[in-house]
């Protein structure tokens, strides 16, 4: 037989709920399906996942493989998918995600068009997700909450670095630099910047797009949240080049909003209006964020995903970037319970 030619791999933990979506949505790829492979590397599940995949071994017309391991965390899980993988491409895409239709077809064009060692895309919601998650993923793609620097725009403020639920590289490339790092998060913006640093050209491209279910609950998103901002100063104390000004501006809006109340507080300012004025980025974002959706429950909930996305990452940023920069401590874990929860 021989060998496919895209090697995907998806780590999973405890998400069998969630696999059935993927592996449809592969089922429906426009590319010929022995073109590709699909590598579910379990990180120990407790759950139906072993029972989910051979039910699809059975009924895919694609080639499926699974392994599993003591759990370890995504990196390592990535690792083992890395080692059985035999495709010339080998792409990620997250358990909780489905791929557009095209995905597969459009990455191949890009490569086989303009050539890369590493590529990326953009990651949205369906009509079918909740108003939770349609507000969570407006707030995690919005230009105005990341600044493009996760992939969603060709004009980033940031360097690019692809991420894992929605990325690809070169067999070449990944025998140069090798396999994921230790970092429980992050790991995957760590690996991005090795390509960097090999002088691999990185490809963004904008229609390959995967959709991405996001964590389904606001103290979830929380824990993720904060993570992200510890998991950014662990990448800057790896290189420097991981940290950027833009990483620093959740925390700065953190400081100060919490700077002009306290000095509203005491100079006898009315606290209401400033409140107000305050307020007025926050609504304008929601709205509009409600408006693309067409759900106005997603103005509510964004009233409270956006406060929370920007000063959970501050929280986590600042407190990492403390212990880490100004008293030299060591790595900064996060929340690590439930990590794919």
């Amino acid at each position: 037989m021989v060998n496919p030619f895209i090697s995907i791999i998806t780590p999973t933990y405890n998400r069998a709920e969630e696999l059935d979506a993927l592996f449809e949505s592969l089922s429906n790829q426009s590319i010929k399906k022995d073109k590709f492979e699909l590598i579910i590397s379990d990180d120990g599940s407790t759950d139906s996942t072993k029972e989910v995949v051979k039910k699809w071994v059975l009924r895919a017309k694609y080639r499926i493989k699974y392994f599993n391991q003591d759990n370890s965390g995504p990196g390592s899980a990535r690792n083992i998918g890395l080692e059985n993988s035999v495709g010339t491409l080998i792409c990620f895409i997250d358990s909780d995600c489905e791929a557009h239709e095209n995905w597969l077809s459009n990455i191949v064009s890009e490569y086989k068009r303009n050539g890369f060692d590493a590529c990326g895309g953009p990651d949205g919601a369906k009509k079918d997700f909740s108003a939770l998650q349609k507000a969570i993923n407006y707030s995690m793609t919005s230009f105005f909450t990341t600044g493009g620097m996760r992939g969603h725009s060709a004009n980033m403020i940031a360097k690019f670095f692809p991420r894992t639920h929605n990325m690809c590289i070169t067999r070449s490339m990944y025998e140069n630099i090798g396999g994921f790092g230790n970092l429980r998060h992050g790991q995957d913006i760590e690996f991005s910047n090795r390509i960097r640093k090999a002088g691999g050209k990185i490809s963004f491209i904008e229609n390959a797009l995967v959709y991405h279910r996001r964590r389904s609950s606001i103290k979830q998103f929380s824990k993720q949240v904060f993570n992200w901002g510890v998991a950014r100063v662990n990448l800057g104390k790896i290189d420097n080049n991981m940290l950027e000004l833009i990483h620093f501006l959740p925390t700065f809006s953190l400081f100060l909003v919490f700077g002009i109340l306290t000095f509203t507080f005491y100079s006898g300012w009315n606290y209401f209006i400033v409140l107000s004025v305050l307020m007025i980025p926050l609504l304008l974002l929601s709205s509009i964020g409600s408006i693309k959706t067409k759900n106005y429950k997603v103005f509510l909930l964004l009233m409270i995903i956006i406060p929370i996305q920007i000063f959970g990452y501050g929280i986590g940023f600042i407190q990492a970037f403390i212990r880490r920069f100004i008293f030299g401590g060591q790595e900064t874990v996060g929340f690590k319970k439930n990590y794919y929860k």
